[in-house]
């Protein structure tokens, strides 16, 4: 009985529509749809109670059920202009179709059941898997037990987050782990509450179900996304200077231009806690923060590794060239400048630089090489330029060649015969593990390149 009542509403609508179409011409289709759908909603809301156990009489009040709502589908105009028409006006196309709907009522309500219990459920999202990023549960599954040495992440540490997609960083920022603050996103949210405690080097899933890579920020990271006044020396171009200037540990160095501190940050680990740094800055705002910046990563290195990062840098407001008073005295293995005219100060550092020492000079434009060059002819001073150097580095794109639905290529082979022209056309899924060499590559410089930054000139004391 539940289940023929809602059948036989289906029946009557469709004969009052061939009612209301053919016999009864004078009455107006508006009230003939009212009727419908009033008629419709009656038997699609009648509850209907049913005995699913007749032999039981154990319950002889059994609750009733409600069947599920019958949603009429959206009608397509050819269904509205015809459902007006009388029957005699239809084309024979249009009549078998209507035929067929009334003999099949309850196939189109199992639709309608369907469709409304798929809306009740709701869409899931699905979440685009990138073949480079492992999935969440492989990210849990393969972390190691803790190393010796290794320690879970701390407050008061500073990390970096990037997203990656199709080897491509399409998000990194530099972040300080704090108690109840949250990293924002246009991939989503992640607090710092869950991040705390975990090991580095981890994916963690945001508020939007997007897995980023959280690890500590290394001294590279550090320099170019922290707070900058002025421009700073790229770890390219300090690396090369370290290795003109040939720091070790126990060196005392002078840095002329403190900027925002990254050349400081980099001698400073160069020469260790038996060494020094004395780096002399003329503007005041600069000087400021160049030693925020360097706390700032002392700070964070304490509670990374439970011990103080050497404070051997001596920051310094005044300038070279007056500093005769401050100079005095001291001795330098290796000299760093980074100034406009760096022509002017030589005079006043040349004297406190051991015989056979480097300074090395960084400058933006080749003009100020050129200046440089004009006022050690000038001055005569007991210097040799041995190299006038550019820092290039080229990133490069090196990975398997995908297709666009995520299958590797195959390397293709000649062939002789049919069966292994079929066995060298099979592609592969990227769940597959294919042999080794099977697999093309695809290998171009990276769209995106640092291009110049400064030129590097190497300058020898000696003695003519």
């Amino acid at each position: 009985m539940a289940v023929q009542m809602p059948s036989a509403g289906l029946q009557l609508m469709h004969r009052l529509l061939r009612i209301s179409t053919s016999g009864q011409r004078g009455l107006r289709s508006r009230d003939a749809l009212r009727e419908c759908r009033r008629v419709t909603r009656t038997f699609s809301t009648f509850p209907v109670k049913c005995n699913e156990s007749k032999g039981d009489s154990s319950d002889p009040s059994p609750p009733s059920v409600r069947l599920p709502s019958r949603r009429m589908r959206s009608l397509s105009p050819l269904e509205r202009i015809s459902s007006l028409l009388p029957r005699d006006a239809l084309s024979p196309e249009v009549l078998q179709l209507r035929e067929r709907d009334q003999q099949d009522p309850e196939l189109d309500a199992n639709i309608r059941v369907s469709d409304t219990q798929e809306e009740d459920h709701g869409a899931t999202p699905v979440e685009e898997d990138d073949p480079e990023t492992p999935r969440a549960s492989d990210a849990e599954t393969s972390v190691s037990p803790t190393l010796p040495g290794e320690s879970p992440l701390a407050f008061g540490e500073l990390l970096v987050a990037e997203y990656r997609k199709k080897a491509r960083v399409e998000f990194r920022k530099m972040f300080e782990l704090q108690t109840g603050a949250r990293l924002q996103s246009s991939w989503g949210v992640v607090p710092h509450d869950d991040v705390a405690g975990r090991p580095a080097g981890r994916f963690v899933k945001t508020s939007r179900g997007v897995r980023i890579l959280v690890r500590r920020a290394s001294l590279e990271d550090y320099t170019l996304y922290m707070k900058r006044g002025p421009a700073i020396a790229y770890p390219k171009d300090a690396s090369a200077m370290l290795m003109m200037m040939d720091v070790t540990e126990g060196d005392r160095v002078l840095e002329s231009g403190s900027g925002s501190g990254a050349m400081s940050l980099f001698l400073s680990r160069a020469v260790g806690c038996k060494g020094s740094v004395l780096s002399v800055e003329v503007r005041e705002d600069h000087h400021r923060r160049a030693v925020l910046n360097y706390n700032r990563w002392r700070a964070s290195w304490s509670v990374r590794r439970g011990e103080e990062w050497p404070d051997n840098v001596q920051f310094h407001i005044g300038d070279l060239d007056e500093a005769s008073p401050l100079l005095a005295a001291r001795g330098f293995h290796a000299v760093a400048l980074d100034l406009i005219n760096p022509h002017l100060v030589l005079p006043a550092v040349v004297p406190h630089l051991h015989l056979g020492a480097v300074c090395a000079v960084y400058l933006a434009n080749i003009t100020q090489v050129i200046d440089l060059l004009e006022g050690l002819r000038c001055l005569a001073l007991p210097l040799l330029c041995e190299r006038i150097v550019e820092v290039p580095i080229r990133d490069w794109v090196v990975a398997p060649a995908l297709q666009k639905d995520g299958r590797y290529c195959v390397r293709k082979d000649p062939v002789l015969d049919q069966d292994q022209r079929e066995e060298a056309d099979r592609e592969m899924s990227a769940e597959e593990h294919p042999a080794f060499g099977s697999i093309p590559y695809i290998a171009r410089p990276h769209p995106e390149q640092m291009s110049h930054t400064a030129f590097l000139v190497k300058l020898r004391k000696c003695v003519r």
